[in-house]
């Protein structure tokens, strides 16, 4: 196997071996991220598509100051925030009202017995602010003023959006558990 730096050495070259190996290594997981901003299987796709396209385009920009897949998630996940801006789900008010935190159950919940394509599939379908705010802050581990600079919104917006999200979530695994007998 080659390793990163001749396979990005192979890409600046435009070696399309070297391209297809580089897709081939990181295709799988990055797809995951994609999906997690998506709401379905043909928008992940198309973002990871784009996604590879502008890393082909901009690898002579990659300097190694970080791992080539942290690289390669940066723009999987700028990409598909540009697709959810495109969408400007910001722009319904009824998304935006607070959400009072003593409406959230205290309970800890545990999240066995759940499948991994369970809780995207709850993910997909939450409102698509509600989906880019949840996966920043939660998965990605940014912070509310980095999600607002991101995401052209306030922190406050960040924060109710964030909020919102974990509601439905909870919800949503509430209404999957079997009701005990």
């Amino acid at each position: 196997m080659l390793d990163e730096r001749a396979l990005v050495d192979g890409c600046r070259h435009k070696d399309r071996t070297a391209q297809r190996k580089l897709y081939e290594l990181f295709a799988r997981k990055l797809f995951v991220v994609s999906q997690r901003y998506t709401k379905n299987r043909d928008d992940a796709e198309d973002v990871l598509q784009d996604s590879f396209v502008k890393a082909f385009q901009h690898i002579d920009t990659f300097r190694f100051e970080c791992p080539l897949e942290a690289w390669l998630k940066r723009i999987v996940i700028n990409t598909a925030l540009k697709h959810i801006r495109k969408q400007k789900p910001w722009q319904n008010p009824a998304e935006l009202e607070d959400v009072p935190p003593n409406t959230l159950p205290q309970t800890e919940d545990s999240l066995s017995g759940l499948h991994y394509q369970q809780l995207l599939k709850m993910v997909q379908e939450l409102p698509p602010g509600c989906q880019a705010v949840f996966n920043l802050y939660a998965i990605e581990g940014y912070t509310h003023p980095e999600i607002a600079e991101l995401l052209d919104i306030s922190e406050g917006t960040s924060k109710s959006q964030f909020s919102r999200a974990r509601m439905l979530l909870q919800q949503k695994i509430q209404n999957e558990r079997p009701i005990p007998k």
